[in-house]
């Protein structure tokens, strides 16, 4: 059976360092031997059920961990079920019976290290770079047995759409770039052209040649057929490392590009500049025969590199691009590898190129900024030097990135361990259940504060293009080292409430040195409209926008501010000024009325705002209405509020929830979810927006059609049901978090009953 580790390094391993011994670090071991029978059973059937059902829920529901956590916390509900019928209204003692029961479940799924672990997946084209990285430095065997690469294919074939082809993520329709790379992982993990249940890599080869075969693919799969071999270098556009010798200054360098964008563009400038093929194995050759529709040696590489299969093009190149490209094909790349250039500027670019790579590695302990960058530079890193110990400190994180559940082995983006436990805690604090949860809540707490970055970059971080992160917190772990706005915000707010009780019962507080750190770094993503970046401050100018490369993908190439990212600041703010009055005072002051008008700037005709990082209309607005709230505005005072509660109270369904489309992402525009069914996970989003606006005081029925939905899909045990996708990032591309379906409901919960039965007793009753 598979078990999850936490907080584990690898005993005495030279290549594995921590700068907090490993806290928030999450890793799957297999031991053949562990289970009971009955424990076994258990696992085969939520196999057995996932793919049953997964036609109707694309997601799994993450069992392994849960089984595993509640069984080793010999975890039990006490609490009976909750039901509210027909017209029956909802009590205090019900909606605290309803919450109890969540919250004792929840609290059960905390880790030893005070976090609550989860995937974050969705996207189906992490995990087969890995398999290609692994089969060309000769490691997949080495780092995968054979019972993670049976795990492997289980993901790929899970997630196989009913026309052969695989989406960009687990809910879309199929597209080139990932049918392309699940079906070669399928190949090179060991199953034969006509292998796999149901005629897996016949119907994949299929979908491909359909469509004109992998000469169609977008420009990622371009550049990792090339390496592979199964395409060729002069069918891609350029990628000259030669701009990492340009001045910094000019627009178009990558120093001022969004940081994924930046990361992931460096490493492959580096591929690109040294034209690397792997080993071009009979497997190679096979491959070439199966998804190319022309002989290999026949195909006239230039005129495919404008070629894409329809089904990927969400960002068409503007044709000021394809100039671009163009130009440094046809005038400038003859010149860069012909000598003496090839001698006298590529080498050196590539070598400095090299330099950020291995700035980069250091700084986040080899586990990079996310799983496409993690992968690019371990694959650099070996190319380099393939013995050296850049590649082997490189092998040393790859546990961290995999996550095994029902559905299989997979690749996350990397981790949401602090982002999941700041929402977890403030989710708890609300129940306002002390009395059960002073030990969880002390555990959190003290993970929080473990998990904070004490130091900036190291070394001469601007001249490596790199923003100030001490006092952050990052999305996952403090290794990682990534700042982030949001995520230093939600874990800055658990901070200061947790400061407000008794430090005998939530644990020390923490510095307040510490704390101003923290300010000092969210001062420092407001832009001059007044909004909040996610990463770093905004370098470059918005028009650089038409000069995104992947086609999949929107919103890749500038740092740009957000709502939900504002927000979290402002309440982070607000509450900072609250317990340190004296602290920067004006200056906060502004940076809160500035971030105000932003908010108020971006809202939408509808009423609504545009969520970038969950789904969507929906997501974003509850951020909204939860910063103008924070910040002093009402339903009263603020036009901005008053059409974010008609957009929300518009869009409620005749089940009491709400229900978003993920296609409301890419398309920009409110789409309701298909039928009647509703999304808990957004219910309880539409409900706090709704509770921040003061809903409960005005018409409070519309909440208890929620709450009761949200009561009457509560299971047996105290969890919730999984359901559609609820994340997602650059606007194309879905993202799972799995601790979102029990977080937030709880959340909305323990709000409801605060605002629904202000003045309680064991025998209110919802009116």
């Amino acid at each position: 059976m598979w078990k999850l580790k936490i907080g584990e390094g690898n005993g005495e391993d030279p290549y594995l360092s921590s700068s907090n011994n490993f806290v928030g670090r999450q890793t799957w071991e297999f031991d053949p031997k562990a289970g009971t029978p009955e424990e076994r059973a258990a696992v085969e059937e939520a196999r057995r059920s996932f793919l049953a059902n997964r036609s109707r829920v694309k997601g799994c529901s993450d069992l392994f961990w849960r089984m595993q956590f509640l069984r080793e916390a010999r975890f039990e509900q006490v609490i009976p079920p909750v039901k509210i019928n027909g017209d029956e209204a909802i009590t205090y003692e019900k909606a605290t019976d309803a919450l109890r029961r969540g919250v004792s479940f929840f609290s059960a799924l905390q880790a030893s290290d005070g976090h609550w672990p989860g995937e974050i997946t969705g996207p189906l084209f992490f995990l087969p770079p890995l398999v290609f990285c692994l089969y060309i430095t000769g490691h997949l065997e080495k780092v995968f047995d054979e019972e993670h690469r049976k795990e492997m294919l289980r993901h790929v074939y899970c997630h196989q759409n009913e026309d052969g082809g695989w989406g960009l993520h687990i809910e879309s329709k199929s597209i080139m770039f990932c049918t392309a790379l699940n079906y070669i992982c399928l190949r090179i993990l060991g199953e034969g052209p006509n292998g796999g249940p149901d005629n897996a890599c016949k119907r994949a080869r299929q979908w491909i040649l359909d469509r004109g075969g992998v000469t169609y693919i977008p420009s990622w799969g371009k550049i990792w057929l090339s390496i592979l071999g199964i395409y060729d270098w002069s069918g891609t556009n350029p990628m000259p490392p030669e701009i990492w010798l340009l001045p910094s200054f000019l627009p178009i360098h990558l120093a001022k590009t969004l940081c994924y964008c930046r990361m992931v563009y460096m490493p492959m400038s580096y591929l690109y500049g040294k034209r690397f093929v792997g080993p071009i194995t009979p497997l190679i050759l096979q491959l070439r025969d199966e998804l190319l529709l022309q002989p290999y040696e026949s195909i006239n590489w230039n005129k495919t590199r404008r070629l894409y299969a329809k089904e990927d093009m969400y960002f068409p190149h503007p044709l000021v691009q394809d100039l671009v490209w163009d130009a440094l094909y046809v005038f400038v790349e003859p010149f860069l590898t012909r000598w003496p250039l090839n001698k006298l500027v590529r080498e050196k670019a590539c070598r400095l190129a090299m330099k950020h790579i291995h700035y980069e590695d250091e700084n986040s302990h080899y586990i990079t900024i996310g799983c496409v960058e993690k992968v690019l530079c371990m694959l650099a890193c070996w190319i380099d030097n393939p013995d050296g110990d850049y590649f082997k400190k490189h092998l040393a994180r790859i546990p961290d990135y995999m996550w095994v559940a029902e559905d299989g082995m997979k690749m996350q983006s990397f981790g949401s361990q602090l982002w999941d436990t700041g929402f977890a805690v403030q989710a708890i604090l609300a129940s306002d259940l002390l009395d059960e949860t002073s030990n969880v809540l002390k555990k959190g707490h003290d993970y929080i504060k473990l998990s904070q970055v004490r130091e900036n970059p190291s070394g001469d971080f601007k001249s490596m293009y790199r923003h100030i992160s001490k006092g952050a917190w990052t999305l996952s772990d403090r290794d990682h080292g990534w700042q982030v706005s949001d995520c230093t915000a939600e874990a800055l707010k658990c901070c200061l409430l947790l400061s407000t009780m008794p430090s005998e019962v939530v644990g020390q507080q923490i510095d307040p040195e510490q704390i101003y750190d923290s300010v000092n770094l969210l001062l420092s993503f407001q832009s001059e409209k007044g909004g909040v970046t996610a990463w770093e401050p905004v370098r470059a100018y918005e028009w650089i926008e038409f000069l995104n490369p992947t086609e999949f993908l929107a919103n890749l190439v500038a740092e740009r501010e957000y709502v939900e990212c504002t927000s979290s600041v402002i309440q982070a703010l607000v509450l900072f000024k609250q317990l340190y009055p004296d602290h920067r005072t004006k200056e906060l002051s502004r940076s809160i009325e500035k971030a105000v008008q932003f908010i108020e700037n971006e809202q939408t005709l509808d009423g609504s705002w545009y969520g970038n990082w969950g789904i969507c209309f929906i997501y974003a607005t509850w951020f909204a209405l939860g910063g103008l709230a924070a910040a002093g505005k009402t339903y009263e005072s603020s036009l901005a509020m008053r059409k974010g509660v008609e957009f929300l109270l518009r869009t409620q369904k005749d089940d009491g929830g709400w229900g978003e489309s993920y296609l409301s992402c890419p398309e920009q525009r409110y789409i309701p979810s298909e039928g009647n069914q509703s999304n808990l996970v957004q219910t309880a989003w539409a409900m706090l927006g709704l509770i921040h606006a003061g809903q409960a005081e005005r018409d409070p029925i519309p909440l208890h059609r929620a709450a009761k939905l949200i009561i009457n899909s509560q299971m047996e045990d105290g969890d919730f049901p999984q359901q559609e996708i609820v994340g997602v990032f650059m606007k194309n591309c879905m993202m799972y978090y799995a601790t979102y379906r029990n977080t937030f409901p709880l959340w909305a919960l323990a709000e409801y009953r605060k605002a629904a039965f202000p003045n309680a007793t064991t025998t209110s009753t919802a009116s």
